[in-house]
């Protein structure tokens, strides 16, 4: 890791840093982001870059250079450009809709009583958008898809991570929630062998 960290972190226009201590903060376009550095990680501005420095060659010391660098990077780029992760479901009937600050999904589960699927909502943390492009409905044979946008890549990631967890894809009939461009193994149903008495 430690020639992760001995690059330079350079510093859009857009994007302002501030460095208090061991707390960095970063602003720009997108959003703003903090983080706390851990010790012994030295950082400092120079120029319009941003550079992290370790006291010694210690192993800890040598991996939280690395990771310094790599996590401030991110944040850089993150309230600079902004991440991404587009999601699809698949499934007859199965869709998505945003109402306020909460992701509904339909993705064929049978509610309790009821002859119909159940209404699963997550609420979209702060710092998050759920931009939804195909909504799906019956008769439609595109699958749902809608993206989770924002400053923070690790949420971004976290947030994709939780709804894509609530309905893995099967390796079957592919039905259940996948990131764009995954590839799902299928594997082939079982065939039953008529037997002759």
């Amino acid at each position: 890791m430690s020639r992760i960290g001995n690059k330079p972190v350079p510093v859009p226009p857009a994007v302002k840093v501030d460095l208090t201590g061991r707390q960095v903060k970063v602003s720009g376009p997108k959003g703003n982001l903090s983080w706390t550095v851990p010790a012994p990680i030295d950082i400092a501005l120079d120029g319009g870059q941003v550079v992290v420095r370790r006291p010694d060659d210690v192993p800890r010391n040598r991996a939280l250079h690395g990771l310094s660098r790599a996590l401030i990077a991110n944040m850089v780029k993150g309230v600079a450009e902004g991440y991404e992760k587009k999601l699809e479901i698949y499934g007859t009937g199965y869709g998505c809709k945003v109402q306020g600050r909460e992701l509904h999904l339909n993705i064929g589960f049978m509610g309790r009583g009821l002859n119909r699927p159940a209404q699963f909502a997550f609420e979209i943390p702060e710092g998050l958008e759920v931009d939804i492009q195909v909504p799906a409905a019956r008769g439609n044979t595109e699958p749902a898809r809608f993206t989770v946008r924002g400053a923070d890549k690790q949420q971004v990631g976290q947030f994709a991570a939780e709804v894509r967890k609530l309905r893995r894809p099967e390796p079957y009939l592919g039905k259940g929630i996948r990131y764009a461009g995954e590839h799902i193994r299928r594997k082939a149903g079982k065939v039953f062998a008529g037997g002759t008495a």
